[in-house]
């Protein structure tokens, strides 16, 4: 049986980016497969956000090389929704095909707000705005999706339900997706490929085959997470509870980087 190897939508070869003289993103070299789900962790002021600017088109003072084989949509840690426009026309902004209005509505089904197309962005909970932030990037069928901390924001409770969301969606369209985080546990728990960029290069790559769902007591992830934390520089400190289910994991923050 023949298997079908995803299309490449990004490739970079020692892409560097630099700020005066510091060089935040130092040769970096890194492939982004179609449909592939990719979570890039670092300590802040790693480049993150640089890289993810580079990759949206955001930021072109670059060197080294860098090619994208399809559209890419963004959806940043704030919504960033245009308050004097209603959530429908939010999502359908900037939006330049025949069925746009039908596409934000297809895309406001999909994320649960349908109900809320006619509100104001002022009158959104966070995680509706979030929600509609994501409807805006889908609704324009990205090859690349890059979220740069959408949850960072959300209280607990909503960031689980907006986790499974994006799973959820992510299985629909099946785009690529970059996520930027400070957070192992939701690297973990959403991701199929682990980056850890330091000194402006991926400095360790790790692949997660624990099936989904996933539960933060699954061996593999308990183990990967040691790992990824020890990478990062942090030492896994042991605080757990046993709440219904399973056993829970604790993240401890990353300690502040040095000064350069």
């Amino acid at each position: 049986m023949e298997t079908r190897i995803p299309r490449r939508v990004a490739g970079l070869r020692g892409l560097t980016r630099r700020f005066g003289d510091r060089a935040v993103l130092s040769g970096l070299d890194l492939d982004i497969e179609g449909g592939e789900f990719i979570a890039l962790l670092g300590r802040s002021g790693s480049g993150k956000s640089t890289l993810l600017r580079a990759l949206a088109g955001l930021d072109r003072d670059l060197e080294g090389e860098l090619s994208v084989g399809g559209s890419v949509a963004v959806a940043f840690q704030e919504p960033r929704l245009v308050p004097w426009k209603r959530v429908h026309a939010n999502v359908a902004l900037g939006l330049d095909v025949p069925d746009a209005g039908a596409r934000a509505d297809r895309a406001l089904e999909e994320v649960g707000l349908s109900e809320r197309a006619g509100a104001w962005p002022l009158t959104l909970s966070g995680g509706e705005a979030q929600r509609a932030s994501l409807a805006r990037a889908l609704v324009r069928e990205p090859d690349l999706l890059l979220l740069d901390e959408p949850f960072s924001a959300l209280d607990a409770l909503t960031r689980i339900t907006v986790h499974q969301l994006v799973l959820d969606l992510w299985a629909l369209h099946r785009p690529a997706v970059l996520l930027v985080t400070h957070d192992v546990d939701e690297a973990l728990l959403l991701a199929d490929r682990v980056l850890v960029l330091s000194e402006g290069r991926i400095a360790h790559e790790y692949a997660i085959t624990a099936p989904r769902p996933r539960h933060r007591d699954h061996p593999d992830l308990v183990n990967l997470r040691d790992r990824l934390l020890r990478a990062l520089g942090v030492a896994a400190r042991e605080h757990r509870t046993d709440p219904p289910g399973g056993t829970a994991m604790t993240t401890p923050p990353l300690a502040p980087e040095a000064a350069p």
